[in-house]
């Protein structure tokens, strides 16, 4: 007779040991279920430079769900939106930014967003869930922070948020990163600035996305005290790093130690030294579970050269295991999230057999890439907004539809 594995072995409890392999499948559904909330953070995103709205969600809160088209939209509701401010000290112009003199922001960017389960999935469950997803980079000036890969001091999430509310750098102050022998609880320079900076001038919030983030979590813990809450974060690439720091920081500073804490991220870069993933695995209630394709190398920038290690426990796939993905010698693709997906669905070991144990469409590996061999008749890079987000008006001319604002947190 099967057994049924408790949900709090799937958030890590026993840090995953005996569900990796074989691959437990109601872990494989979270781990899919966490890939596609952080797949809508791309969906969503309005990456057109020639567009004002560049930099935000195309689509509001209420009706997110439904219009990244996620089948289980309705066990689950947004309840905020995250936005990340990348701090970068660079003249006017150097890196490309929205063509519109009217954009909203240029270093401050929707990030991604908060949900937790409906009433009616809480009720299922007998408890209520709280996801964070984030998004990976898509913006030039995360680029510049993503390659900001000096350790520095991890003494701001070490502490709690100022009381201002404030917490994080304002524009123009930079971290001081100490000597790479020096010791101490280090974390990457890069990370650190956009979970931490603010921006006083954004339009979209002037809070970092710290501050925006442990205020919600409390809101939200305060009032689903009784129904015993959980905090899943996940995040793909540079959204992966951000949800461990950001697992760490709540755990910390966010949190009571009876409250699960799980990361649950794709394609990490490494975040921290040893001596943060010591004060990582202090909390008992953090547990980090990081999906990463064998071949990817940004899983291991910046490198132990630096005294960066990994953090959690690793679930190794093998792009290589499916017999409908290229031999593709682009790193792109081996770093992949909707690639990635795609083998969990169909992960059955390294010694086992590809074999597709969930209903989900090859299709969406070419989400974004072009992966998918040509047999299998899926054009590359097919998720776009219909006409490009441009809508004929009342005049009859063709202008950019306006996404579906939302109002400025506050908190």
């Amino acid at each position: 007779m099967a057994t049924t594995t408790s949900w709090e072995e799937l958030l890590g409890s026993k840090n995953w040991d005996t569900l990796l392999d074989p691959l437990d499948q109601s872990l494989r559904e979270l781990i899919l279920r966490c890939g596609d909330f952080c797949q809508a953070t791309y969906d969503a995103f309005v990456n057109d430079q020639n567009s004002k709205y560049c930099g935000a969600s195309r689509y509001g809160k209420s009706s997110f769900f439904d219009k990244v088209m996620l089948e289980s939209a309705s066990a689950y509701e947004v309840a905020n939106f995250l936005y990340a401010t990348a701090r970068v000290s660079l003249p006017e112009g150097l890196l490309l930014q929205s063509q519109s003199r009217d954009s909203w922001d240029r270093e401050s960017n929707w990030f991604g967003y908060i949900a937790v389960t409906s009433d009616e999935r809480t009720k299922a469950l007998g408890r209520r869930e709280i996801y964070i997803a984030m998004r990976g980079t898509s913006r030039n000036y995360e680029w510049v922070n993503v390659l900001g890969a000096r350790p520095t001091s991890a003494d701001p999430l070490l502490h709690g948020p100022e009381q201002d509310g404030s917490a994080g750098v304002v524009e123009g102050t930079t971290f001081d990163s100490d000597s790479e022998d020096e010791e101490g609880c280090k974390v990457m320079l890069g990370w650190l600035t956009i979970y931490t900076s603010n921006h006083p001038e954004s339009k979209f919030t002037k809070l970092s996305l710290r501050s925006q983030l442990l205020a919600k979590i409390k809101e939200l813990l305060l009032k689903y005290k009784d129904e015993k809450p959980s905090i899943v974060l996940t995040g793909h690439s540079l959204g992966a790093t951000e949800a461990v720091l950001a697992a760490y920081d709540i755990a910390e500073n966010g949190s009571s130690d009876d409250v699960p804490v799980t990361a649950i991220v794709f394609g990490c870069p490494q975040v921290g030294n040893k001596e943060f993933r010591d004060e990582v695995m202090r909390h008992k209630n953090l547990k980090i579970l990081h999906v990463r394709n064998t071949i990817d190398l940004l899983t291991r920038y910046p490198g132990g050269l630096l005294g960066y290690v990994d953090m959690g426990t690793n679930f190794v796939i093998d792009t290589k295991k499916s017999p409908f993905l290229k031999e593709s010698r682009n790193p792109g693709d081996w770093h992949n999230l909707q690639a990635m997906l795609h083998i969990v669905a169909g992960w059955n070991g390294k010694k086992g057999e590809f074999k597709l144990m969930v209903k989900r469409s090859i299709a969406l590996v070419n989400k974004s890439c072009e992966f998918l061999k040509d047999e299998c008749l899926v054009p590359g890079s097919w998720w776009v907004e219909k006409n490009k987000g441009l809508i004929k008006n009342e005049d009859g001319e063709w202008v950019l539809a306006p996404v579906e604002e939302e109002p400025v947190p506050e908190f």
